[in-house]
């Protein structure tokens, strides 16, 4: 058995008016939000990731082809002989 209350049928209208605005005052508080974030990450001038990555390849290229170019010319000189002369005959010639 079921009674019709009308004070709590406008109980309950009221308590489901104030959740629905409720979750539009959440939803908009979240749009704020976002839109003075993104204002400030445009402010920052920060990089996207993506930019980041394919910067970071180029680089990495460049590293590669730098030791490259250093490895041919660092093989290409000689060092310079250590061995000094310093006068003496060699003792195969000294006895000869």
């Amino acid at each position: 058995m079921q009674t019709r209350n009308p004070l709590l049928d406008e109980f309950a209208k009221l308590t489901t008016g104030a959740m629905g605005l409720a979750q539009a005052a959440g939803e908009e508080a979240k749009s704020a939000m976002r839109a003075q974030t993104d204002r400030m990450v445009a402010e920052l001038d920060l990089v996207r990731r993506d930019e980041f990555d394919v910067l970071k390849a180029e680089i990495a290229a460049l590293r590669a082809e730098l030791a490259a170019l250093k490895t041919p010319s660092a093989a290409g000189r000689k060092k310079p002989e250590t061995g000094r002369s310093t006068g003496a005959v060699p003792p195969e010639d000294a006895a000869g």
